[in-house]
């Protein structure tokens, strides 16, 4: 009989989606039990995703399981007083984004408790994953930052404890994401084709690639501008549709897969505006497909990509930034082709041993 294996996903963003779905395609040798919340009204979610849980899932989760696996959006010490019995399993959490190294959003409210759910769901872990090695850098650094601010009551062993018991292991990339040509030619500035493939939101720098479309307008440079919109469209993305739509060959979310692929198979360029990103799944998946990348030096970026693929980040003057990106683009073969042995081909034995260890 296969090991029951439940996974909680508390706030099941696409990028979440993206890992465990995936994660149950597979490892095809447990029988996975999975429970996700709407990534919808992020502040309560955040303080009440144990409630939630129990609200939608009570009789799933009062089940027996063999191992528990939850992202680090879950509030996972509130989901263990809800069900003791899970407190006999092994229990472990996995770290997409840590909320100490995310930009300030002031229409998030109630971080501190969110980072204290976080330091305390990390500390009753069995073993805490995550994405990146910048991803766990940042987090621990920040943790550390932040148990500075309280005056008392802090256990000594708490960011020891954790540092202990954490490692990384990337979320793969999926395997369709080839190239449509094994190189590809010598790049032109004219006619080049540049691909922004993240979501339209305020962490994923808008202001700059509006500022860099200002600047390519009298210049032969097209774009694909992809990625998810939500309710609220930042102002840079909204002047963006209004203003330079001539200049994308491509404007909007493509929801079609093999759409999505073929537009970053004949594209040149994949670049990353962000303020934030601890592993860049888009920006990959788009290097997999043969797009040379070109991202700030900062973030998860110096880890993945050598130094020619990096400008300098600036993200609290778009304009300049732009200009480090347009100094780039008009070299684009100084740019190198980067091939991230990502897939679940490479990867599924690493996932394979992590989860056997535990079962």
């Amino acid at each position: 009989m296969k090991k029951r294996v439940l996974l909680l996903s508390a706030y099941d963003a696409e990028s979440h989606r993206y890992w465990h779905q995936n994660l149950s395609r597979y490892l095809k040798g447990v029988d996975w039990h999975t429970l996700a919340l709407k990534d919808h009204f992020f502040s309560w979610r955040m303080a009440a995703s144990a409630l939630n849980f129990k609200s939608q899932y009570d009789e799933r989760l009062k089940q027996d399981y063999d191992l528990l696996i939850a992202t680090s959006m879950t509030d996972l010490a509130a989901v263990r007083g809800f069900y003791p019995h899970l407190t006999s399993i092994p229990n472990l959490l996995y770290f997409h984004e840590n909320q100490f190294a995310y930009p300030h959003n002031p229409r998030q409210a109630g971080m501190p408790t969110v980072r204290l759910n976080s330091l305390m769901a990390a500390y009753l872990a069995d073993e805490v994953i995550f994405n990146s090695a910048y991803n766990r850098r940042s987090f621990l650094t920040g943790a550390k930052q932040f148990l500075q601010k309280m005056p008392d009551g802090i256990p000594a062993d708490l960011i020891d404890s954790i540092e202990t018991n954490a490692r990384v292991l990337q979320v793969p990339i999926r395997d369709d994401c080839q190239p449509l040509h094994v190189a590809k030619k010598s790049l032109q500035t004219d006619g080049l084709q540049v691909v922004w493939n993240h979501r339209w939101e305020h962490d994923k720098g808008p202001e700059t690639l509006l500022a860099l479309l200002q600047l390519c307008q009298s210049l032969p440079i097209k774009f694909h501008i992809l990625g998810r919109a939500f309710k609220r469209i930042p102002k840079a993305m909204q002047a963006i549709k209004e203003n330079h739509a001539d200049q994308c060959l491509t404007l909007g979310y493509v929801d079609n897969r093999a759409d999505y692929l073929n537009v970053l198979q004949q594209a040149d360029v994949v670049l990353s505006t962000a303020d934030h990103d601890f592993q860049g799944i888009a920006m990959l998946e788009a290097a997999a497909c043969g797009c040379r990348p070109l991202a700030p030096n900062h973030l998860v970026y110096p880890d993945l990509y050598p130094p020619e693929n990096l400008y300098p980040a600036s993200p609290d003057d778009p304009r300049q930034q732009a200009r480090a990106i347009l100094a780039k683009l008009k070299n684009p073969n100084q740019l190198k082709t980067v091939n991230p042995a990502l897939s679940w081909r490479h990867c599924l034995p690493d996932y394979e041993r992590w989860i056997q260890q535990w079962l």
